[in-house]
């Protein structure tokens, strides 16, 4: 994950071409492999038992390591060991530059504090996007005290729901406030409770559709063959996604329930009362927008 945002800075400055920004990243690709294929290659779980885990994960929020553990499949100690086989996005991405003869060690140190001046990253900020970890990468993009917990709370879940189903090289900008955002596509779903709450995918047919290509790959054992509208895919991960976000709230003894899907497939506009949140993402370097709105007064037009 860190080369999405480290190598698309050197891309934009001119300091790396191109196609040597999409090769490094394809190289990091190709270097980790999922934990599930890990523990198939070393013996410790079957492909069955595999695809029961990557089932599961839809119905909770647990990593595949967890859920393994849970279903007496591994050992805290196997998770650790398959861990670590994946490799570290940071150094494999650093790896992936010096032996493509881009930059040296210290032409990579000296880019790399540049970045962090341009971005406005503290120490801590670069330390979090060089770990891939995206549960400390969220919170560089959402330091704004004002945006509600609530939020913050969907933002990370539907983060962590993109990298175990979509893109784990997916990358984040800065969340926004608005009243007021268009977009060619929606995939949206509102939850009741105390308040009616908007959550929604918008963007480009493109950024959509990515969503919906990542989306289908990354389920075990669904066919990739078949033809599909990518609308549809798309909003069946929006609904996973919101499924898992309602199962925690329920653990909490706090109950939602999700409404049925809406689907525009022109220029829609979404506006709201109050302030409403967009969070820039990209998707395979397609960019796509999520949409938040937790209050009563959004609208769909």
């Amino acid at each position: 994950m860190f080369g999405v945002y480290f190598g698309k800075y050197l891309m934009d400055e001119g300091i790396i071409p191109e196609e040597g920004y999409y090769g490094l990243l394809e190289a990091t690709r190709n270097s980790k492999v999922k934990m599930g294929l890990l523990a198939v290659e070393s013996g410790l779980m079957t492909e069955e038992q595999v695809a029961e885990v990557n089932m599961l994960q839809q119905q909770q929020d647990m990593r595949f390591g967890d859920i393994a553990v849970e279903k007496g499949y591994l050992t805290e100690d196997d998770v650790a060991d398959l861990l670590d086989g994946q490799g570290d996005s940071y150094l494999l991405f650093i790896q992936a530059m010096v032996e493509s003869g881009l930059m040296d060690l210290d032409d990579i140190k000296t880019h790399l504090q540049a970045y962090r001046r341009a971005k406005h990253l503290s120490p801590m900020d670069l330390e979090a996007i060089k770990s891939g970890d995206v549960d400390r990468i969220v919170p560089v993009f959402m330091k704004d005290n004002s945006i509600p917990m609530q939020v913050k709370e969907y933002v990370y879940l539907t983060s962590r729901n993109i990298v175990r189903f979509v893109d784990r090289f997916f990358r984040m900008e800065k969340l926004e406030a608005l009243t007021e955002y268009e977009a060619e596509c929606i995939v949206a779903q509102s939850l009741h409770g105390d308040s009616s709450y908007l959550t929604a995918f918008c963007g480009s047919k493109e950024g959509i559709k990515a969503i919906a290509d990542g989306f289908v790959e990354g389920m075990a054992g669904m066919d990739q063959s078949f033809n599909y509208e990518a609308l549809d895919v798309a909003t069946e991960f929006l609904n996973v996604n919101n499924g898992l976000y309602v199962t925690g709230l329920s653990s909490n003894n706090i109950n939602e329930v999700s409404d049925s899907p809406i689907i525009k497939n022109e220029k829609t506009k979404i506006t709201a009362v109050g302030d409403f949140y967009r969070i820039p993402l990209f998707i395979e370097g397609i960019p796509v927008d999520l949409i938040v709105c937790f209050n009563d007064g959004w609208g769909i037009d």
